[in-house]
């Protein structure tokens, strides 16, 4: 009887990276897991090969009945609701909560090895970004539906019978996300398709003491994510909760400065400052939006020490290297 890689969320960014990951390694035993009620999700695993595709509601009533015992290798569940502006709790309870609980019992049922996606979300507004309790304080209900499942971890930590692996991603960037554009797509893919509507990338203005476009977050590229998870996968014997991100933030102006700069080089023009940039009107700051007021993130910025003492010791992009590769593959698909 085969057994089978499950990737959950795998038509999403990171569940198809994933996907692409696990093939590059000889992999196609997959069982593809998603919701494709918005089908054009469909593109991201256009290149992937897989065994089977499942709908998440027939994939977690399988799961359940017993369908899968006995014919699982691991599970690798990114399947999430990541839309921080979703206010419909039970849904974000059961979607993001619930369903991470029951892919738990069967793993810790069938002996199978679990890696999860957590979030950076479970620290809210914390200046402290270190894999403890006492840094955690969601600003939203989607923080709290993680954090919510990390607690329920450490509680059975006992009762593990196999690896389990959580990763708090931090600001998670790179291909396959075209299908999120809009407020749940990364600051890269946003300022992209902006500067080549408008010529022009938009940011805040300053606030929670920073300046204008100067917010830091820890902007993580999605390959450096995969090869985590594949890392972890491939060493089986080491478990926890994990910060992903690069340990170093960066702000929404280096993010905005890499994406003119891609443009301009692709136009044999000279690369621009952030200064000559702002002087030129190819970065503008606007207001900050109200919605977003107390449920804003300022900084961010992984404790990546935990992560290091696992063995994990390949190196990250920065934004102006992952940025820049990114924006020559969304302008290849011009």
């Amino acid at each position: 009887m085969s057994r089978y890689y499950i990737v959950t969320g795998a038509a999403g960014m990171i569940g198809s990276n994933l996907v692409a990951g696990l093939n590059a390694r000889g992999i196609t035993n997959i069982i593809a897991v998603d919701n494709l009620t918005k089908g054009d999700k469909f593109r991201n695993l256009v290149d992937c090969q897989i065994a089977d595709y499942m709908d998440k509601h027939d994939f977690r009533d399988a799961l359940n009945a017993g369908a899968f015992d006995g014919a699982v290798e691991a599970i690798l569940h990114q399947g999430a609701c990541s839309n921080t502006m979703e206010h419909n709790g039970q849904y974000m309870m059961d979607n993001n909560f619930r369903y991470t609980v029951e892919v738990l019992d069967f793993c810790i049922a069938q002996k199978v090895p679990m890696l999860y996606a957590s979030s950076a979300a479970t620290y809210g507004a914390s200046s402290t970004f270190r894999e403890e309790p006492e840094f955690e304080g969601p600003l939203n209900v989607y923080g709290y539906s993680k954090v919510l499942f990390d607690r329920v971890l450490r509680s059975r930590w006992n009762e593990l019978t196999a690896q389990v692996v959580g990763f708090r991603y931090f600001n998670v960037y790179g291909p396959r996300e075209e299908h999120k554009a809009g407020a749940g797509s990364s600051v890269a893919f946003n300022a992209f398709h902006q500067f080549r509507k408008e010529g022009k990338v938009k940011l805040f203005v300053g606030c929670d003491g920073y300046p204008d476009g100067g917010q830091l977050r820890d902007f993580i590229y999605v390959e450096d994510v995969v090869r985590a998870n594949l890392f972890f996968l491939e060493n089986p014997d080491k478990s926890g909760i994990f910060n992903l991100g690069t340990g170093k933030a960066q702000s929404f102006n280096d993010v905005a400065v890499a994406v003119v700069n891609a443009f301009r080089e692709h136009a044999a023009q000279p690369v621009l400052t952030l200064p000559q940039m702002v002087a030129e009107g190819l970065i503008e700051y606007v207001a900050f939006p109200d919605v977003l007021k107390g449920k804003y993130q300022s900084f961010t910025q992984a404790d990546i020490s935990r992560l290091r003492a696992a063995g994990y010791t390949a190196p990250f992009n920065d934004v102006a290297t992952g940025v820049g590769e990114y924006c020559k593959k969304l302008m290849g698909r011009l």
